[in-house]
């Protein structure tokens, strides 16, 4: 049985987001492990999983409310990109790609945000 979130593609691009996060974050200084590159780790898997608690609700409403909680963690992330880029521990180039990832999955949650709240308003 194939679980509701993986239909959801922005499921499928904050999987690929993660992924980018876990590639570049490798790169950071070791003694950032505990810290910028754990809560970049964090905020970035925190997105796809809210979107699968959601999904597995059935329920319009609280969908909604995981993609609130996971539009928070893409404004979290994207605080830390800013962070990572401006300490010199991302290069321009990852800071790019993942700004636009990370724009793209923003754009999503606010899309499917909008749809949900127009089929059931309160």
């Amino acid at each position: 049985m194939e679980k509701p979130h993986r239909k959801l593609e922005v499921w499928k691009k904050s999987m690929e987001l993660v992924a980018q996060v876990y590639s570049f974050t490798a790169t950071f200084p070791r003694d950032e492990r505990y810290g910028l590159v754990s809560q970049m780790r964090r905020s970035a898997v925190s997105i796809p999983s809210n979107l699968a608690e959601g999904a597995a609700r059935r329920n319009d409403k609280e969908l909604v409310q995981f993609l609130h909680v996971a539009m928070g963690s893409a404004s979290e992330l994207d605080t830390q990109l800013e962070i990572g880029r401006r300490l010199g521990f991302l290069s321009e180039q990852d800071w790019a790609r993942a700004d636009a990832a990370l724009a793209e999955v923003d754009r999503m949650l606010l899309g499917l945000k909008r749809h949900l709240s127009r089929k059931s308003p309160d």
